[in-house]
């Protein structure tokens, strides 16, 4: 298994954004704890540019970021674990997983936001809004991804805050909602935003939403993915420092379970 720490931000706009690198650090190096790996840190410029086309930092997000993370990912050997930052950086991973994998690729999308938005949508111009529909093929031409994911390949879990836009593109069937519809799959690739969680459960949470999940839940969903051929995983949006990350301990288990 390999472990790379994206330390990533530009991709959220949102008040805590610049605590995200940190987040980033703190999370990976309790995984490399957990699940006794060496933890990778892929170099991410802490820089912001400009609004273009409707994203936010769109030059840094396609640029030297981008491109460090693809250098980090030529040759994985292996079942990889990529720990952000914001959900921009399941960009690269999960694109090359589907580049990898073929059409039969599906993604366990955990996470209290769809990021099915484009820049057209998006009310914030933030990246990590996009990036699912990006996966798809569809958005800004520079993000979308190419081969893209298969429509019906992927289902929320823990979902419970959509933009209009958004909610098109579940009742289209861009999306579903359970793993039982993911009936073509043959790989997965499983995607956790800590939002999911519920904000009384874990501080450290970059866009915090109410109603979320425990953590004892989470496990028990991502347990229930065993079935599944597990190729990849992200843990993204964390802001919580070495003492808060200490309680998804159970958390990281399990994904590593998944990998292994």
């Amino acid at each position: 298994m390999l472990i790379n720490a994206v330390p990533q931000r530009q991709g959220a706009v949102g008040p805590r954004a610049a605590e995200l690198p940190d987040g980033c650090v703190a999370l990976s190096e309790l995984a490399g704890h957990v699940l006794g790996r060496p933890v990778h840190h892929v170099r991410q410029t802490r820089s912001v540019s400009e609004v273009d086309r409707g994203i936010a930092a769109r030059a840094v997000l396609a640029g030297a970021n981008r491109a460090a993370q693809l250098a980090a990912l030529e040759a994985p050997g292996g079942p990889v674990l990529t720990i952000g930052g914001d959900c921009g950086v399941e960009l690269v991973p999960i694109g090359v997983a589907r580049f990898r994998h073929g059409p039969g690729l599906g993604v366990a999308w955990f996470d209290a936001h769809p990021d099915l938005n484009t820049a057209e949508s998006s009310p914030s111009g933030a990246f990590h809004g996009m990036v699912l529909r990006s996966l798809f093929g569809e958005g800004d031409p520079e993000f979308a991804a190419d081969p893209a994911l298969s429509p019906g390949n992927v289902f929320l879990a823990g979902t419970r805050v959509f933009d209009p836009e958004e909610r098109a593109a579940v009742a289209r069937g861009l999306v579903v909602t359970s793993a039982e519809a993911l009936t073509a799959v043959e790989k997965l690739y499983v995607h956790v935003d800590l939002d999911v969680l519920d904000p009384g459960e874990f501080a450290g949470l970059n866009y915090p939403e109410p109603d979320g999940w425990t953590i004892a839940r989470l496990v028990t969903e991502l347990d229930a993915l065993a079935g599944f051929d597990v190729v990849g995983a992200g843990i993204t949006e964390c802001v919580g420092t070495p003492r808060e990350v200490e309680v998804l301990e159970p958390v990281l288990a399990a994904i590593g379970r998944l990998l292994s």
